[in-house]
């Protein structure tokens, strides 16, 4: 089904490398290593690199259907082993992806015999005011600890901006988002990634990233992707440097993908879905097991 969708779209299917000497520089997300010839290696945690290593050499719109792996998750909706559907948009801008991951999962959920669902799209600030009458771009660093220790969470009296905004969002609206399928857009200029930021209609630096929720699970994540070669060097050594006061293990940043960025990455828009996720929220199931033959518990 979802290989047929984008066939009807042209869209060419791409068969990237699950194993790399490379990885994410991500402070937040942890590679799980291998050793290949006496060197390591990463299982990587997503296609994405190689992705944008095809897309610098021209071979325009592709998606890819395959397994991706992260240390360290494992619960209810997470596995270290689970199958990720990416693809990219050349051309177009955040919200032309945004209308068609809404086209795919209402097509998803129809072949399934499944009621139409609920398809909304907030603004990240607005999240923030309606929920918690903050606005996320202009609070003070301040003001957002004290939230946080107010709803419980004392240990995040020193975190930093961009923890704060995440913790809130994910303890405190993401289960107050409203049901069916919610896009969540223009997150704040700290939580860009590999995302480019613009100044918004009320002069607020933002991220022209945004998140897909179904039924209050994240689902996707998805960018404009940044295309500037030194804004994203400049990113993943601050992620380096973030690593290594938290004592994580430390990364190299991808010397290939850095020289197709530079060699020039045409104007896109990236997006990575959880198809497990998708399958549980079909089913009607509340654990990532119960749509696996094989979850880490039974390995």
């Amino acid at each position: 089904m979802l290989r047929e969708f984008f066939a009807e779209r042209s869209v060419l299917e791409v068969d990237p490398p699950l194993l790399a000497k490379a990885t994410v520089t991500d402070p937040y997300i942890e590679s799980i290593s291998a050793q290949m010839g006496g060197e390591i290696s990463y299982l990587q945690t997503s296609p994405e690199f190689f992705m944008k290593r095809m897309l610098a050499s021209g071979l325009g719109d592709i998606y890819s259907l395959s397994k991706a792996f992260r240390d360290a998750e494992q619960g209810a909706r997470h596995n270290p082993e689970f199958t990720l559907l990416e693809w990219y948009r050349v051309g177009w801008d955040e919200f032309q992806l945004i209308q068609e991951i809404e086209t795919l999962v209402a097509t998803v959920f129809n072949q399934f015999n499944q009621s139409a669902i609920n398809i909304e799209r907030l603004s990240y600030h607005d999240c923030f005011a309606q929920i918690l009458q903050l606005d996320p771009h202009t609070v003070s660093l301040e003001s957002l600890q004290a939230t946080a220790v107010g709803q419980g969470y004392t240990e995040w009296s020193n975190e930093t901006r961009a923890n704060c905004l995440d913790l809130l969002f994910s303890e405190m609206i993401e289960p107050k988002l409203p049901s069916g399928l919610v896009t969540v857009y223009d997150y704040p200029a700290c939580q860009s990634a590999l995302a480019q930021t613009y100044t918004d209609n009320h002069g607020k630096l933002v991220s022209r990233r945004f998140e897909v929720f179904l039924n209050c699970v994240e689902l996707a994540n998805g960018y404009f992707e940044l295309t500037d070669a030194q804004q994203q060097q400049q990113r993943f050594t601050a992620d380096i440097m973030q690593r290594k006061q938290a004592k994580k293990p430390e990364m190299i940043i991808d010397a290939k993908l850095d020289q197709a960025m530079r060699a020039g990455l045409p104007s896109a828009s990236g997006v990575a879905l959880g198809v497990d996720r998708l399958l549980m929220q079909l089913c009607g199931l509340s654990s990532i097991e119960e749509v696996l033959a094989f979850p880490w518990s039974r390995c």
